[in-house]
């Protein structure tokens, strides 16, 4: 559904170089467990995601889709 909280996610991990925990949990609404239990369910749905630190934040990005 394109106006799902699911689909916010996914378009917040595709802008710029991506998404905190706390970027993620205030555009979303959820939890933190929550984000993180949405994150695996992309990865299973095929999407990359990326994390990396920046400072002392992770940071979660968008990749391709895996084939």
């Amino acid at each position: 559904r394109s106006h799902s909280k699911a689909a916010r996610l996914v378009a917040l991990l595709g802008e710029g170089t991506g998404a905190s925990l706390e970027d993620m949990t205030d555009a979303t609404g959820w939890q933190a467990h929550t984000v993180r239990a949405a994150l695996t369910d992309l990865r299973k749905r095929g999407f990359a995601i990326a994390r990396h630190v920046e400072g002392s934040t992770t940071v979660w990005s968008l990749g391709q889709m895996a084939q």
